[in-house]
């Protein structure tokens, strides 16, 4: 593999140095859906937090690398990447300014306001709202952390990987989700390095297929919408840097339609009494919608945020 921006010492520092709150995060085999789905499928859950989501891993590594008189951190979010920055800049007394979609949701939007975060609704979905947020990052002398560039965001994410690997049995697939990319960019990178028989799939909406068309052309593919339910991985246009980093690390995209998201949703909450949102329930979905390509394997998959309304 050759090399790349992610480094492999800065993930095994992270997975050390993160905030314990996110860290060493439940994994165990679900028998039922084992059972139900002919493989051994390992859940691993990063909704019990502060933050509800695995985002708290990567905002924390970053926010506690920058220099103590950073200026104001902005991002645009669709809600649980914008949760993990209030959280890491309000703990090291810095102000951040979330910039969201008007769309967004509610819950998402009032967590980040009460981790003291500003928060600024503008545009018809997060693609928008990024626009606008790097607009007034330049105009006032701000701090733009986008999802997906930064090295350190992905890094932070590897941690979960590090993790992983300490599961008994090899694993023969990782089922994540893919949005903006920092998740898989960095547990694809940690697992390539030491558990390279594992193949490393990523899980995309199919009405916000650009990260899955980008990747299997190899060059950036913009869509005009992001008709998802999931807007976790709602994506229309995807981030450079973060396709470099994915190039070499997934070794293949599946598509999810929101139904079966909704029904992994459904199934999670009944057999193990975890409330997901849609993109958490991605990895899930996609492991009972093609089970046939992983079936006898053991197979780890994210629930990666439960900021979703019942």
């Amino acid at each position: 593999m050759k090399d790349r921006r992610l480094s492999l010492e800065r993930i095994e520092t992270a997975a050390r140095t993160i905030d314990p709150v996110f860290l060493n995060t439940p994994q165990f085999e679900s028998e039922s859906f084992s059972d139900e789905l002919g493989m051994r499928l390992v859940l691993k859950v990063e909704t019990v937090n502060p933050i509800r989501s695995f985002k708290g891993r990567g905002t924390d590594f970053l926010v506690s690398n920058l220099p103590e008189d950073s200026p104001a951190l902005v991002c645009a979010s669709a809600g649980n990447f914008g949760q993990g920055l209030a959280y890491a800049a309000r703990k090291r007394g810095l102000p951040a300014v979330v910039f969201a979609a008007e769309t967004a949701n509610p819950l998402k939007l009032d967590r980040m306001r009460k981790l003291g975060a500003g928060v600024r609704l503008i545009g018809r979905d997060f693609d928008a709202a990024k626009e606008h947020a790097l607009a007034f990052a330049e105009q006032t002398g701000g701090l733009y952390i986008e999802d997906g560039r930064e090295p350190a965001i992905a890094e932070g994410a590897g941690s979960i990987a590090v993790e992983l690997c300490r599961w008994k049995d090899p694993l023969d697939f990782v089922l994540f989700p893919l949005g903006n990319g920092s998740l898989l960019a960095g547990v694809g990178r940690w697992m390539k390095a030491h558990s390279p028989a594992t193949r490393i799939v990523a899980v995309c909406a199919a009405g916000a297929p650009s990260m899955a068309l980008s990747l299997r052309e190899g060059t950036v593919r913009r869509t005009e919408t992001a008709d998802t339910i999931a807007d976790g991985i709602a994506v229309r246009i995807p981030v450079p840097e973060a396709l470099d980093d994915l190039a070499d690390v997934v070794d293949e995209v599946v598509l999810v339609e929101d139904e079966a998201m909704v029904e992994a949703m459904r199934l999670v909450l009944n057999r193990h009494g975890l409330v997901l949102e849609p993109a958490g329930a991605a990895g899930v979905a996609a492991a009972m919608v093609f089970r046939e390509k992983f079936r006898g394997g053991v197979v780890a998959t994210l629930l990666s945020g439960g900021n979703g309304t019942l």
